[in-house]
């Protein structure tokens, strides 16, 4: 199932939650930003182990204190390589692959995608309602997908695209 709710993606009741950086595990959005400091010391401690991460990857850490058990990490873009639709695509691709692989039930993430380049809104958001119904289509886990919007805009927007894509998929191929 798909959700759109409004809200702050560290308030929300899922399981892990996805979090858009850079190589560098810099947040590159408020809602990343948010994540970080609500997770506080041992989450930022851990990421400088880390180090960088290539464009499109994903890492999954446990995280510190916040209601979600854990954050995927997903590099959306570097110094070298700028944010487009198909590094957001390649990352939220890998942050599913990490929340599959651990068994995560549900799994909250932002409008990623929504304010790259020259990409309307609209198809931003067609393209990550997209992705997530070709994972609910592959059966794996999660099967809870929560996209956590911030204003009655996006709200309504990544809604009708839900509604649309289920439309789609429910009527009969000919």
């Amino acid at each position: 199932m798909i959700r759109v709710v409004t809200g702050s993606l560290v308030d929300v009741d899922a399981e892990a939650l996805v979090r858009p950086v850079r190589s560098d595990l810099a947040p590159v959005s408020g809602a990343s930003r948010d994540v970080a400091i609500a997770a506080g010391a041992e989450l930022e401690a851990r990421l400088e182990r880390l180090g960088s991460l290539p464009v499109g990857g994903a890492v999954m850490t446990p995280v510190g204190s916040l209601r979600a058990a854990f954050v995927i990490h997903a590099v959306v873009m570097s110094d070298e390589e700028p944010q487009t639709q198909v590094t957001v695509q390649r990352a939220v691709r890998n942050a599913l692959a990490r929340a599959a692989d651990w068994g995560v039930a549900s799994l909250a993430l932002p409008p990623m995608g929504i304010g790259v380049g020259l990409t309307e809104p609209e198809d931003a958001a067609d393209a990550l309602v997209q992705l997530l119904a070709s994972h609910l289509d592959e059966g794996r886990p999660p099967r809870d997908l929560i996209i956590v919007t911030t204003s009655p805009f996006e709200r309504d927007l990544f809604a009708g695209v839900v509604v649309e894509v289920a439309r789609n998929l429910a009527e009969p191929r000919s």
